[in-house]
């Protein structure tokens, strides 16, 4: 999958004409890139597209249009678009609740490693998490991590010819699996062309 440049980006001004339209053709697209391991756990996968609506809504809110600037973003989230042989995706601990939040959180150091894909027929694959910085200290873990699950070239084969691919979390204070949806799993196949 191709990084975005400068060239693929929209203009604030252009941006500001089009971005409700463009906002709803991105949640629309999120809807199948998201799951949800249980009720407080969820994984976006992140690929061009949503990228794109990353880095536009960044330079609109910052009111960055200097090409200096912009390329600070790029640099910032390119790392986040699929490189073809893998898949990335942000990890969101979500608790309402502030203190049910802050409990959790201090309960949940490590689930980031206890996360898991698996292509049917294949071993799990465990992600590499958080590559631009430590997200955990003693006490806590974060409330947001970002991950990339590495694949075979025989697993991506697989998942292309149809193979299902479930997902969990095993860890001590939380555990949950599903199979991924079938619209979820051809949207997540696309990454690897």
């Amino acid at each position: 999958m191709d990084k975005l440049q400068r060239s693929d980006l929209y203009s604030l001004e252009n941006y500001a004409a089009i971005r409700n339209e463009f906002r709803s053709k991105v949640m629309q697209h999120k809807k199948h890139r998201s799951i949800q391991l249980g009720e407080n756990l969820r994984l976006l996968f992140e690929d061009r597209l949503t990228i794109q609506y990353q880095i536009q809504e960044m330079l609109r809110i910052e009111k960055i249009f200097e090409a200096d600037g912009i390329e600070e973003e790029l640099q910032a989230y390119n790392p986040l678009i699929p490189d073809g042989q893998n898949l990335k995706a942000v990890m969101m601990i979500e608790f309402s609740d502030v203190n049910e939040r802050k409990g959790a959180l201090e309960k949940l150091i490590g689930i980031d490693r206890n996360v898991w894909l698996k292509v049917d027929g294949f071993e799990k694959v465990s992600p590499i998490s958080n590559e631009d910085l430590d997200r955990e200290t003693e006490e806590k873990t974060s409330s947001v991590h970002f991950m990339r699950f590495e694949f075979t070239p025989e697993m991506i084969t697989a998942m292309k010819n149809g193979a299902s691919v479930s997902a969990g979390v095993e860890h001590p204070e939380y555990q949950h699996e599903l199979i991924i949806d079938e619209s979820i799993r051809q949207s997540l196949v696309e990454d690897f062309d």
